[in-house]
């Protein structure tokens, strides 16, 4: 087969159209995070600790994704992969928009963060399905020499509901003044998104069940116990390099997309509306470079591809931190450039998806993933505000870092993909 078909093409729109507006409702938290900080915690709270714990509340999403994950992968793996599809969304939309409805701490004190922090984490739980499930999906659909420009496509599509965040937050910031977006328009993206998440599990519903799914559903080839303990007991190789993934993978969207905007006003006084822009800007960068990625991870190998990418990533990361301190009106251009190197993530799902055999896939991908996005998606926030007073360039050198990781994984790829064709020769 030489090309996606029109079948296969159909899939990977409505899939990613879907991913893209529930993965608007998990992020669209970010970028109001300094608004949020002002209104949810008490306004005598010194501005670092209000910052420290506004973007705690925004890892309390990754803290919670495992469990949803590996609940909806279980009955993903018995049941089907597109009734999960589908329920994920559902369980997104609906705590978006009592975010946006939420009472704020001048009105109940301390009930307001802690009643955002539980709809925080009932967001992670139904993104922990969405992305392990989504890639999954669509992977089972087309044939496994395009594996990777799928999956590029599916990440690009998740990636744009960072953009659409991106738009309608400077949108709104240039809509409101700073004064009307405190009494009240912060709230318009989160009832937004609920609306969002409606039309994704109507638009879901024209998906059909995966081929390899209804296959073994045929040959009754379905996992005989619980999958979970088929993947921690027989397939602990694949978990250990899709966690490895997964951390490169968190520290490039985490820090280089997600928290960048924010950053850069607070470190070199960029106005709101010029980093949301840049923002922008970048993610739509981001969402190419998925799709160049994984087209080329298909053509030239995953490992190769996941080295060259990596050595960017950290070498575009270094050059827009460092510039924005002496030349800030390059920012559209200096975080477009690193936002495309950041599209190096998109080698990663059609990898850690060939990890796992077909009837524990699901769980054995979204237990991986999740748990390590847990951990390092959800500690790399907190831990780069912690650095920053030390080091003004640390969320550029925590992404250096995990680039170096990448190299490796690359490395490691590379070197076990030559030794599989050597042996079938």
């Amino acid at each position: 087969m030489s090309a996606l078909s029109r079948n296969d093409y159909r899939t990977l729109v409505l899939s990613a159209l879907g991913g893209a507006l529930e993965f608007y409702d998990f992020v669209i938290f970010v970028f109001f995070a300094v608004v949020i900080g002002k209104l949810f915690f008490p306004p005598d709270m010194p501005d670092w600790l209000r910052q420290l714990q506004t973007f705690g509340i925004f890892a309390a999403g990754y803290l919670a994704r495992p469990l949803g994950g590996i609940v909806m992968a279980h009955f993903g793996d018995m049941l089907g992969r597109k009734r999960m599809f589908m329920l994920s969304i559902l369980l997104m939309s609906l705590p978006t928009l009592a975010i946006g409805l939420l009472p704020v701490y001048a009105v109940i004190g301390v009930g307001a963060p802690l009643l955002l922090l539980a709809l925080r984490v009932m967001q992670g739980a139904a993104i922990g399905g969405e992305v392990p499930g989504a890639w999954v999906f669509v992977s089972e659909h087309v044939h496994a020499r395009h594996t990777g420009l799928a999956c590029g496509i599916l990440t690009a599509g998740l990636t744009g509901g960072i953009l659409l965040g991106s738009l309608v937050a400077t949108a709104i910031h240039q809509v409101y003044s700073p004064e009307e977006l405190l009494s009240g328009g912060w709230r318009a993206p989160f009832i937004l998104g609920g609306l969002f998440g409606l039309l994704s599990v109507w638009l879901r519903q024209w998906l059909n069940e995966t081929p390899v799914f209804k296959e073994m559903q045929a040959r009754q080839m379905l996992a005989c116990e619980m999958p979970l303990k088929t993947v921690i007991r027989a397939h602990r190789s694949g978990v250990v390099l899709t966690m490895a993934m997964t951390w490169l993978l968190s520290a490039a969207i985490v820090v280089m997309i997600l928290m960048t905007p924010v950053l850069v006003q607070k470190l070199y006084a960029i106005p709101a509306v010029v980093a949301l822009q840049a923002g922008s800007i970048a993610t739509l960068s981001l969402s190419l470079g998925c799709i160049v990625f994984g087209a080329l991870s298909d053509r030239f190998g995953a490992g190769r591809v996941l080295m060259a990418g990596c050595v960017m990533l950290g070498y575009t990361a270094m050059l827009f931190y460092s510039q924005m301190a002496i030349a800030p009106q390059h920012i559209n251009e200096l975080y477009a450039l690193c936002g495309f190197f950041v599209g190096v993530i998109g080698v990663v799902p059609s990898v850690a998806v060939r990890a796992f055999p077909p009837e524990i896939r699901f769980s054995g991908l979204s237990f991986s993933y999740n748990v390590a996005y847990a951990v390092f998606g959800g500690l790399t926030p907190v831990l780069v505000s912690m650095l920053l007073p030390l080091d003004p360039l640390a969320p550029a050198h925590y992404v250096l870092l995990l680039s170096g990781v990448g190299v490796l994984i690359g490395l490691y790829l590379w070197r076990r993909d030559n030794g599989r064709a050597q042996g079938l020769t």
